[in-house]
């Protein structure tokens, strides 16, 4: 059992060079008397987990050890190729709940890149939104032809990410955030999250803002990342960023992660387990020592995190490195690495700004209670929405203007009218193009005829509406139309 006058945290040393480097970064901890505050909890879970048929990959009792402690510290996690087992990582994020995940970018010493080469320093944070978006994983096969995955925005979701981004942003110190998007195109879902981002800014008005388009910022990015300090995204986005980002400083074995809820906080190294140098003492254990430290951070030991990591930047600057890294000096082993880390705890770095060394060492983190059930989170409460309509998605092979003609008798003596076809977003009907090429699933938007309907209809006419096509057609999928305040709450096709 953990000590009372210790601070447990659950501990997944992970698979592959998991537990080397682990091993490592605990050294590390030891020599700089973190260990006599922490105490670190097993928690199964990992390709063994895999193995013995759960397909999670995480122990009954791993959750009970993180939904206890309130923290994770983990190594690198295999997930099984085919069978169904997915991401341990994205799992664990979801469901505790950590929905924001925090990257730091940072050139390090003696760690050469084509920055370092130019002169041009790299410092900035991505803040990714962790829970939505086309993570939830919700995919179906919709027709012999298409499969889809549901892209899931939510406005809490949003408030929360940015809500974080702006409060570790004052925290730091970083002056200017930017958001970046997609909205130019996905107006309706990355226009959410582009429009919480300004609502939440106006609580921060000390911080300066800006937005970039996602494709703008990855090439921003490439030609001068000292112009940003941070940036907050949708998931995927982020995801794709944060390993273009790691590129920049030397790869992912060099880009620290955590993953910060409301009740549950994960740190780990994000690179991958490295199964063909597994056991042979070589891999890099930075990514995760810098993941340690914000965890260090986060529960109040700063003191002792400034430590270790001006030990680490004198330990690169001293040229010593590891064999993923080029450098003068032979390289050495994992573990001979964490020791020169300990033996230049005190040390100073002279080649680059030196972490501040202040006062606080005592733990300051207390595990919140347990909740009850499940968190409903609202933004919208009193947003008022009608029906004005239905979106039938339909498994077919006819040539638009024969499918129209039929779907418009079926529809005839009800309260809806066909407006639309689309086939992969793109106006088919009443307008478009014969060169716009097609696929065997439809999209048929009904509207009221009347507009004066509108408020007074329920949902039952859209779902007869649904009952009728479905007698006639293979309907893929069905989605009521709303009006919300006012405004329609879905897109017009491209063309439209």
């Amino acid at each position: 059992m953990p000590s009372a006058s210790k601070l447990p945290i659950a501990l997944a040393a992970g698979d592959g060079i998991g537990p080397e480097i682990m091993e490592a970064v605990l050294a590390v901890f030891r020599a700089a008397g973190v260990l006599d505050h922490l105490e670190f909890v097993e928690a199964p879970m990992g390709e063994r987990t895999f193995a013995s048929g759960n397909t999670s990959g995480i122990s009954d009792e791993a959750m009970e050890v993180v939904e206890r402690t309130g923290l994770l510290f983990k190594g690198p996690m295999g997930t099984p190729v085919g069978g169904g087992g997915k991401s341990i990582n994205v799992t664990l994020r979801k469901t505790f709940s950590a929905f924001a995940n925090l990257r730091h970018f940072q050139s390090l010493p003696g760690v050469e890149t084509v920055f370092s080469k130019a002169g041009v320093p790299v410092d900035f944070y991505v803040v990714r939104e962790n829970i939505e978006d086309t993570y939830g994983g919700i995919e179906h096969r919709l027709t012999n032809d298409v499969v889809e995955c549901k892209r899931l925005i939510s406005a809490p979701g949003c408030d929360q990410v940015h809500r974080f981004a702006f409060e570790t942003a004052a925290r730091l110190g970083i002056d200017r955030v930017t958001c970046s998007h997609k909205a130019n195109i996905m107006k309706m879902t990355d226009g959410l999250f582009l429009e919480r981002f300004r609502h939440v800014a106006a609580d921060h008005p000390s911080i300066e803002i800006h937005d970039v388009i996602i494709d703008a910022l990855c090439m921003n990015l490439v030609l001068r990342p000292d112009a940003y300090q941070m940036i907050v995204l949708p998931n995927l986005q982020g995801d794709i960023v944060s390993d273009l980002a790691a590129g920049l400083v030397g790869g992912l074995g060099f880009a620290p992660s955590a993953n910060i809820g409301d009740s549950v906080a994960i740190f780990e190294a994000v690179h991958g387990t490295a199964p063909d140098i597994a056991g042979k003492g070589v891999a890099n254990p930075t990514s995760l020592l810098l993941s340690g430290l914000i965890m260090l951070r986060h529960i109040g030991l700063a003191k002792q995190a400034a430590i270790i990591n001006n030990a680490l930047l004198a330990t690169l600057e001293d040229g010593i490195h590891t064999g993923d890294v080029k450098g003068d000096k032979p390289p050495v082993e994992t573990m001979a690495f964490a020791e020169a880390i300990a033996s230049n705890l005190g040390r100073m770095p002279t080649s680059c700004p030196p972490r501040v060394v202040g006062t606080h060492d005592t733990v300051e983190h207390t595990s919140p209670p347990r909740p009850t059930s499940y968190r409903l989170r609202r933004t919208f409460e009193t947003t008022v929405s009608h029906l004005c309509g239905a979106d039938l998605y339909v498994g077919t092979t006819l040539p638009p203007f024969e499918l129209a003609a039929k779907l418009q008798a079926i529809c005839e003596g009800g309260p809806f009218k066909l407006t639309l076809l689309s086939n992969r977003g793109t106006q088919v009907w009443p307008s478009g193009s014969v060169y716009t090429e097609v696929v065997d699933y439809c999209r048929a938007r009904f509207e009221l005829k009347d507009p004066a309907m509108l408020g007074r209809l329920g949902q039952m006419p859209a779902v007869k509406l649904l009952e009728k096509v479905a007698e006639k057609f293979e309907v893929a999928d069905f989605q009521p139309l709303k009006t919300f305040d006012g405004k329609p709450g879905f897109s017009l096709a491209q063309g439209q």
